[in-house]
């Protein structure tokens, strides 16, 4: 059976085609008016800006054949809530079409994991939020069509390294928790649309991040032993404001 990484990564590429797709056969090339020649790489090889995003962070997470039997637990479910990104861009250009960028970022995420058990035949219900801050550095490659009028389409791809700086990794005590290792790395894909305004280059972006290693920490609790493997994966809404 294929994993939620494959289908995940599937359609986030199969959007980002359509992004690309869709948008030539929406217009007609015509000469642009707003900003003409600043963002086409033939006055400056940098340029800088920053991102505001929301995101929905999950977890790709796999459980063990017999965990039904870990602590009479009867499911575990994954709810996906909402968190933010802000980054700071810098775009080397490689040519009027293809552009190296480095999008260092803060990124809150928040996910909630919903346990099911069976005590004493009756159904109890627990839910541990495992709470993220991470500092993100992903290195991406953007290719861009040519302009049609005063917008543009694009992919983007390629990877980063993360680290949370709110991992209980190291953390010791009596309440058990899920811990998550401190650092990561990911897979990112996605596409948008650029908008060349009068003075600056709004951009909207969707994009996946989809976690490689397994980033879970066995603690031998009734919370984490059911657990075989978990991976992050999350879903990007940016908004790009470039000068």
């Amino acid at each position: 059976m294929r994993s939620l990484w494959y289908y995940t990564m599937r359609n986030a590429l199969i959007i980002s085609l359509l992004f690309c797709m869709l948008g030539p056969a929406m217009a007609q090339q015509q000469k642009p008016k707003n900003r003409a020649g600043d963002f086409s790489g033939q006055k400056r090889r940098f340029h800088f800006g920053f991102t505001l995003g929301y995101n929905r962070a999950s977890f790709d997470l796999r459980t063990k054949p017999d965990f039904t039997f870990e602590d009479s637990l009867l499911s575990l479910d994954i709810k996906p809530t909402p968190g933010f990104n802000l980054g700071i861009i810098s775009s080397l250009h490689l040519d009027p079409n293809w552009k190296l960028r480095f999008i260092p970022t803060l990124s809150f995420q928040d996910r909630s994991m919903n346990y099911r058990f069976l005590d004493n035949g009756e159904v109890e219900s627990i839910e541990h939020r495992v709470e993220s801050t991470f500092i993100d550095f992903p290195l991406l490659l953007k290719w861009r069509t040519d302009r049609i009028n005063n917008w543009c389409v694009y992919l983007i791809g390629g990877g980063a390294y993360s680290i949370d700086m709110a991992s209980r990794e190291d953390v010791d005590g009596f309440e058990p928790v899920v811990k998550i290792k401190k650092t990561d790395y990911s897979a990112h894909i996605g596409g948008g649309v650029d908008f060349f305004l009068p003075y600056f280059k709004f951009g909207v972006e969707l994009k996946v991040c989809a976690g490689i290693p397994n980033v879970h920490l066995q603690d031998n609790n009734f919370l984490s032993n059911p657990i075989s493997s978990i991976r992050t994966k999350v879903w990007l809404l940016s908004f790009t404001f470039e000068g």
